[in-house]
């Protein structure tokens, strides 16, 4: 895969890194009690769904508190494993990164048909929200490229695991 390899992969560090971080500070507000939060981080998030009309966060319909409860138990810990992983240079990137981005695109899939079915989002509000469907696609398509540094491959070669036995 070479430099495009290291391209999606500093790309996704970021993203996962940002992740890490916007989770459970601001997309936790919408499940969890304001009251725990500082009032600047609660202030930040009421600029943006005023700046943006996010109707959704301002709403916090039922299926929207689901996914963010989804988020902050399933994919926020993902993303701190993937954070982790890339910078170790760990061989399970690529199953975690599949993990978080198909999850991602489910939940996106869900979000976004709400936002065009419903015609109350705005453009801005859609470009908003479309790049984390593009991530997820990207974790998923880099979650289904091996990267193998090492010869897995056992064509010709007997297997040392399973050792083949001799019929009498």
């Amino acid at each position: 895969m070479g430099a495009l390899g290291k391209l999606i992969d500093g790309a996704l560090f970021v993203y996962f890194a940002s992740m890490a971080i916007i989770a459970p500070l601001i997309d936790g507000q919408t499940s969890l009690p304001s009251g725990i939060y500082p009032a600047f981080l609660t202030d930040l998030k009421s600029k943006y769904i005023a700046d943006f009309g996010d109707y959704l966060l301002m709403e916090k319909p039922h299926f929207l508190v689901g996914l963010v409860w989804h988020e902050l138990l399933f994919l926020w810990p993902l993303s701190v494993a993937n954070v982790y992983a890339i910078l170790a240079g760990k061989s399970w990137f690529g199953t975690t990164c599949l993990l978080y981005g198909a999850s991602v695109v489910t939940s996106m899939a869900a979000i976004l048909g709400e936002m065009i079915g419903s015609g109350k989002a705005s453009d801005r509000l859609l470009m908003m929200y479309v790049p984390f469907m593009g991530f997820g696609i990207l974790a998923v398509l880099r979650g289904l490229v091996c990267r193998s540094t090492k010869n897995t491959g056992s064509v010709g070669k007997r297997s040392t695991i399973m050792p083949r036995r001799k019929l009498a």
